[in-house]
């Protein structure tokens, strides 16, 4: 996308599946592998930010095979607590469970943290991005949704992020970002050709 004027554009991309959540288990902190995937690797990137869990290093290297990854523990997932690993069967009957679903960003699973708590981080991992206008960013499905919400006004459960696609969100300046401005533009395309989570 050519950058315009002043504009701030990330570029989200979801990493590839696990097979915990091809099985649609909870896997926040959790470090599973991602399983195998195809895609058409860009070379020409030369810098990408995103998670330090595997599953994001695994698919930014297949990706963008030439560029540096700049790690964080802010790109994370949310930490699901004692409901890692876990699937929405197992935890329905559950009343903390059910308070969470309603309302995720007051409540927390069991030893882990709130949606409020991982957007405090994903808010720091934005302003932690170094001088420049346009990011590559290899995440994870809540962080993905959360900045969406943020960026078109609409409630986190409207929000999708699908494995191996790259959304494209884009502010006017910086500065709106960081002020919490709507963003100007958004679009999203796939870049795994066998994904289908």
């Amino acid at each position: 996308m050519a950058i315009m004027g002043n504009s701030f554009i990330l570029h989200l991309i979801r990493h590839a599946p696990t097979a915990g959540n091809q099985a649609k288990q909870y896997i926040g902190w959790t470090d599973e592998a991602v399983l195998p995937f195809k895609a058409e690797p860009d070379a020409s990137q030369i810098a990408v930010w995103g998670s330090d869990l595997k599953r994001c290093r695994q698919t930014a290297a297949c990706l963008f095979p030439n560029a540096v990854y700049h790690a964080s523990p802010d790109w994370r997932e949310c930490h699901f607590g004692e409901w890692e690993q876990k699937t929405y069967a197992e935890l329905e009957s559950n009343g903390l469970y059910r308070n969470w679903v309603d309302d995720p960003f007051h409540f927390a699973p069991p030893n882990g943290e709130s949606l409020h708590q991982l957007a405090t981080r994903i808010e720091r991992a934005v302003k932690a991005l170094p001088d420049g206008d346009e990011f590559t960013i290899l995440t994870h499905g809540g962080p993905i949704r959360y900045l969406l919400a943020r960026a078109t006004g609409e409630s986190i459960q409207q929000q999708t992020a699908s494995h191996g696609h790259r959304i494209t969100l884009v502010w006017k300046t910086r500065k709106a970002v960081e002020e919490g401005d709507l963003c100007i533009s958004f679009s999203a395309v796939p870049l795994m050709a066998n994904v289908n989570t």
